[in-house]
């Protein structure tokens, strides 16, 4: 899949947002939906899409090729919902071989989309769209991908008591696709089991594919009436992407690192 977006510096400072990637090609072109949206906002702004795997353009080639036709600096934004291995090593080891390579290009290192109020507000919205509004006699499973970083996991936790607390939900309760426990079928039973007449799951991925599927398949056989998509192009998600460009125009570039002296 091809990068999109006009020549760099048409619309001040692009924007490049880094995926996951997914050889399932739902994800990728969910992805592409999010940032067309995005676009619709901003139109005055350059937007590219890349992928850390499986799908091209990769990270690395796009920033490449932005300061091969000229960009003197960039937004990279990690199109993420948590800050874990990806956005703290991955990429950013990305980020250093393109700064060595091309020093005159400087990187403004976006924060993760998440944590955030608007990606809750995206997942009721996803929740209303499957006719599963917060109630007292229905529990709610928030399952999210899931990372051996438990302070990934931790902000999918305080999600989770954030939506409980907005309720009014009989319980909210934090699962997760892999890496972590308790699984989307775990949490179900264990809702099941306590009482909850209604047990509803949300997916709290960006996009389709493997662990959406997973959260999906787990839910439905332990039992729960419902199961929302991935939030995906929900309005919330491309406003949000808009704050954070915006909030790393204000700070200062990550690369090329500047020694302390």
């Amino acid at each position: 899949m091809s990068a999109a977006g006009g020549p760099a510096g048409e619309s001040g400072v692009p924007l490049l947002a880094v995926a996951h990637g997914s050889e399932d090609e739902r994800s990728s072109a969910t992805v592409e939906r999010v940032f067309a949206r995005v676009r619709e906002l901003r139109p005055d702004l350059d937007v590219r899409v890349a992928y850390l795997d499986h799908v091209e353009p990769g990270a690395e080639g796009a920033l490449a090729g932005l300061a091969a036709e000229g960009a003197g600096e960039v937004v990279v934004l990690p199109a993420l919902l948590t800050a874990a291995y990806h956005s703290k090593v991955d990429l950013p080891g990305v980020l250093e071989r393109v700064a060595a390579a091309c020093p005159w290009l400087r990187v403004r290192y976006a924060g993760t989309l998440g944590p955030h109020p608007l990606l809750l507000d995206a997942v009721e919205r996803r929740l209303r769209e499957v006719g599963r509004e917060a109630s007292s006699d229905t529990a709610l499973v928030l399952a999210s991908a899931g990372s051996s970083d438990p302070e990934a996991n931790a902000v999918i936790e305080e999600a989770a008591a954030e939506l409980a607390r907005r309720g009014p939900w009989r319980e909210v309760a934090a699962a997760y696709a892999s890496m972590a426990s308790p699984t989307p079928a775990e949490a179900v039973s264990r809702l099941r089991a306590e009482g909850a007449p209604h047990v509803a799951a949300a997916t709290y991925l960006l996009a389709p594919g493997f662990f959406a599927d997973r959260v999906a398949d787990q839910a439905f056989a332990e039992g729960a009436v419902t199961v929302s998509p991935a939030l995906g192009d929900a309005p919330e998600v491309a406003e949000l992407v808009v704050r954070r460009y915006e909030e790393a125009l204000q700070a200062a570039p990550a690369f090329p690192r500047v020694a302390a002296g």
